[in-house]
């Protein structure tokens, strides 16, 4: 199978990068939007709009405690608005990239990468609370990250 790379041109789809708290640098922003897109349009799905905002882990904690009343740090948080359609938020903690990053071996670019399509797998429906679930949503996340040209 191959992998989809969408054009910039696609106007009817949306993605777009805010920075609440923190500043670094994206990968090249094009080449990045059209992995994402690829991934949705191989999940299956077209995207409407997707916000993806990096922020510091104590700006996501406020969020996981106030509207999922989680009191802990995470890396992504979703927030899906249309079942029937890719369309939401996903909020990163720029901090919990860095550290799992490091953890983990791997470049930022490429944790970086993984969050975001992990954000955009539940977007497409994906869950990842059963541990079957957690296999399936890695397995895609990998799938995506062989086909990443930046990471």
């Amino acid at each position: 199978m191959d992998f989809p790379i969408i054009e910039e041109s696609e106007e009817d789809q949306q993605i777009n990068f805010f920075f609440e708290d923190v500043t670094f640098t994206l990968p090249d922003e094009d080449l990045l939007s059209g992995w994402l897109l690829g991934a949705a349009q191989t999940e299956g799905h077209g995207v409407s709009e997707i916000n993806y905002i990096f922020c510091s882990d104590e700006h996501l904690r406020k969020i996981n405690i106030e509207f999922l009343d989680h009191d802990y740090y995470t890396d992504v948080i979703t927030f899906p608005y249309d079942s029937h359609h890719i369309h939401g938020d996903v909020f990163i903690s720029y901090d919990r990239v860095r550290e799992n990053a490091a953890t983990a071996g791997v470049t930022f670019e490429r944790e970086l990468s993984r969050v975001m399509v992990h954000g955009l797998l539940h977007l497409a429906g994906y869950d990842d609370k059963s541990p079957d679930d957690k296999i399936k949503m890695t397995e895609r996340e990998d799938f995506y990250l062989g086909c990443c040209m930046f990471c």
